[in-house]
């Protein structure tokens, strides 16, 4: 007789009735549990909607909920998604593609818990003994104090005397970056010049807001001399001054000398992280060198000397990852045994997952999208954890395709120990491994949103959608090559893992580099082509923007636009912008009012003076080609296009700009639409578009294909095509075998990750590569062109 299945076991499925997170349109879906499901669809169609916005965010919140309303006071509220019914949820693991924090302080050691137990190790075994685990800290100052403290005990008050001290391990000179700064004065203003002229050069600087009052109500200088005229007392305060309380028109302020001030709002972020005004600045006012009293190690004297074997923590931080697992192994001692069992573990799982080539040492900013969302996988791989929801976004990003075979099985593993995986993923080596795949779209935007296909691989190849066409595409060869302009010399070029590389990349051409993660491809093009006015990079860091900010203020586009308005109208551009003048003063622009109700969820209503239209009533009554601002802020990208390209709306500037995001394939983005909203794929096209009109000649595209679907790709290639053949040079990162069949010109890096790459093991030509296949991108690229 057959056993009865008991009712707790029935429970096998998640289900989705009636999402419409984003751009869903009312979905419905029943998820496999214990099994591995791809969500695959255009960039943009509501694959992250469904997966993030929906499942997993309901999960988290419902987890939040769990805890005390004391601590859920700490943690991030989050809104209920608009979903009518969620069923059958299971503890979400989010492992997303966001980027590692940029702060200077942060490193992969830090991010992880790997340099915690180092600090413990060194502060039971290190000889001689410091101190604590802070006293091998960089981010850790060593302060100590003394004085009376006033103390209350049985109605007597009596005066007691304390002392304290904190050994931490930061190098005082750096304050634990490692590099110090010097400001080169000239590009902070100009000398001729007096303050109310605009004599500063700093970005943000405007005499117009309260940053001109402070400095007019400062007293310290006068506003109408000449810099250069000012005496050694005057100069010392507009520059070296520390906060200073100030009144200005009955107002109590703080007044910062200029460096200071640098140090605090530009300094304190990752030079990669800035807006790339700022950036550019920065670059340009400010050089950083290795600190002379740490070597750049970060650690005071003190955290240098203490040693275990004779290797100190900051030779540990510089090892690379695979070499420390195999001096960790060496150590014995019962003392200690825990703990370096469990740091063995945590080396030997960046070695497992193909990370074995970085240090502790590395900056988490420096790290890119795939790295950083395999350092986050990390601490999941030895957990025993099962029946929990883990939630991959692209997890194939930055891997070459001999990496991902390893990262399919670690998917798997992952699933086999009785989990719910759900990725999201556009390669078809990764659709493969699905147990179920369900196919969103039909197209992106407005034009997606809804299920195209649920089922096997097999039956995806079969049905008609966008992806089931596509699946089985591959890039042939391309008949004929064309001959480069010239060549662009590298010579010795060292940085992190290179090898002396010697290259010459020619010009006039598509140029692919590629080879394993960790080969050195970024080391040698954003290491070692030179950062000229020439050269137009465009890496995979993200794009920084509020839900204030959208595609029309992110590529100044709205700056023709506002303009454009203010003349036909005989007003002031300020008041076309609803972070401005025009903005409604009931939500402040926003076009939401947001309720915030301390630990719970904050509640987002429609403003009801200008029904979300952000702009005040009078700035629409002003109208430019028949629309008022806000019917021009809710065109999609195709509709301005036409709107702006002739007629009474004519906007040369306005119409340059669009033309280019219609070419990266964003023509369905409305204007004025949030950036929080915008998915990878659609963020990373963003950025290549407001690039696209830069003047460089040399154009250096890190991962494009980031994020895009298989169809996207072609147009992609098409784009890079547009590019080389209006007469510029494009070197692209890549590990697309669509992208490096394509190509002119191959250089592959390797043969291997850290210390066994960083050499040149091909030059030549995509054709060549294949005939040869002496090199993994050889062997990989062959068998793609062959299937």
């Amino acid at each position: 007789m057959p056993r009865k299945e008991h009712v707790a076991d029935s429970h096998d499925l998640i289900r989705v009735q009636g999402a419409r997170v984003n751009n869903l349109k009312d979905v419905s879906i029943e998820i496999p549990k214990r099994r591995l499901t791809v969500f695959t669809g255009v960039s943009g169609s509501g694959k992250s909607s469904l997966v993030f916005g929906t499942i997993a965010a309901d999960s988290q919140r419902m987890i939040n909920e769990t805890y005390s309303t004391f601590v859920q006071g700490f943690m991030p509220t989050l809104a209920r998604p608009d979903v009518d019914v969620l069923e059958g949820l299971t503890t979400a693991i989010i492992v997303d593609q966001e980027r590692m924090g940029s702060n200077p302080h942060s490193t992969v050691g830090t991010a992880t818990d790997a340099n915690a137990m180092l600090r413990i190790l060194f502060s039971r075994l290190g000889q001689p003994h410091i101190g604590s685990a802070q006293a091998f800290s960089f981010n850790v100052a060593s302060i100590s104090g003394a004085g009376a403290v006033t103390v209350s005990k049985g109605g007597q008050t009596t005066k007691e005397r304390r002392s304290f001290s904190i050994t931490g391990g930061m190098c005082p000179r750096c304050e634990g970056r490692g590099s110090v700064t010097d400001f080169d004065l000239t590009a902070l203003y100009d000398a001729s010049k007096t303050i109310n002229e605009g004599a500063l050069t700093i970005p943000g600087y405007s005499m117009d807001g309260w940053q001109g009052r402070i400095l007019r109500g400062c007293g310290f200088f006068s506003v109408d001399k000449p810099i250069a005229k000012f005496t050694k007392k005057e100069l010392h305060a507009l520059l070296y001054q520390e906060a200073t309380k100030i009144k200005v028109e009955g107002i109590n302020l703080t007044y910062h000398g200029l460096i200071p001030q640098i140090q605090k709002s530009f300094l304190a972020k990752d030079v990669e992280a800035m807006q790339p005004h700022i950036r550019a600045f920065v670059e340009r006012a400010i050089t950083f060198q290795t600190c002379p009293d740490c070597d750049g190690t970060r650690l005071n004297e003190g955290a240098r000397s203490s040693k275990i074997a004779g290797v100190n923590i900051a030779d540990c931080c510089q090892m690379q990852i695979s070499d420390l697992a195999d001096w960790v192994r060496g150590l014995k001692d019962k003392t200690v045994a825990p703990l370096l069992e469990k740091l063995e573990h945590t080396l030997d799982s960046f070695v497992e997952i193909g990370l074995g080539y970085l240090s502790l040492d590395r900056p988490a900013g420096t790290l890119s999208g795939g790295e950083a969302q395999r350092v986050k996988m990390i601490r999941h791989l030895g957990s025993s954890l099962t029946d929990v929801t883990y939630v991959f976004d692209e997890p194939s990003i930055g891997l070459h395709p001999h990496d991902i075979q390893r990262m399919n099985e670690l998917l798997l593993r992952l699933r086999d120990k009785g989990n719910t995986v759900l990725v999201v993923e556009h390669k078809p080596e990764m659709i493969a491994i699905a147990d179920h795949v369900v196919d969103l779209g039909p197209g992106a935007g407005t034009g997606g949103g809804t299920i195209c296909f649920e089922g096997t691989l097999d039956g995806l190849r079969a049905s008609d959608t966008l992806t089931g066409r596509h699946l089985d595409d591959r890039a042939s060869l391309k008949p004929s090559l064309r001959s480069p302009s010239g060549h662009l010399e590298i010579r010795g070029a060292t940085s992190h893992n290179l090898q002396s590389v010697d290259v010459d990349i020619p010009l006039g051409v598509l140029t692919v580099v590629t080879g394993v993660a960790g080969s050195g491809k970024s080391s040698l093009i954003h290491g070692s082509v030179p950062a000229s006015a020439d050269v137009v990079s465009i890496d995979q860091t993200g794009i920084k923007g509020s839900r204030r900010s959208n595609p029309a203020t992110y590529t100044g586009l709205l700056e023709p636009i506002r303009k454009a308005f203010a003349k036909a109208n005989g007003v002031k551009p300020a008041l076309f912008s609803a972070n401005s003048e025009g903005a409604c003063p009931n939500c402040n622009g926003a076009g939401v009012i947001y309720t915030d109700l301390a630990m719970m969820a904050g509640v987002a209503t429609t403003c009801e003076v200008c029904e979300g239209k952000r702009f005040r009533e009078e700035v629409l009554e002003y109208q430019f080609g028949g629309r008022d601002i806000s019917e021009v802020l809710a065109m999609s990208v195709t509709e301005a296009e036409k709107f702006f390209a002739e007629g009474d709306a004519r906007t040369p500037a306005a119409h340059k700009i669009l033309t280019y995001l219609a070419d990266v394939g964003l023509g369905y983005l409305s204007l004025g639409q949030p950036l929080t909203t915008l998915s990878g794929g659609e963020r990373q096209r963003l950025k290549l578009a407001t690039h696209m009109g830069e003047k460089g000649g040399i154009y250096v595209l890190d991962e494009p294909t980031t994020g895009l679907h298989l169809a996207d790709v072609e147009q992609l290639l098409g784009l890079l095509d547009r590019l080389v053949d209006d007469g510029k040079s494009v070197i692209v990162i890549e590990h697309h075998q669509a992208v490096m069949a394509h190509a002119d010109w191959i250089i592959d890096l390797g043969p291997g990750a850290g210390h066994d790459g960083g050499q040149i093991v091909f030059e030549g030509t995509p054709a060549d590569l294949i005939t040869q296949q002496s090199t993994l991108t050889g062997k990989h690229l062959a068998a793609y062109v062959a299937s």
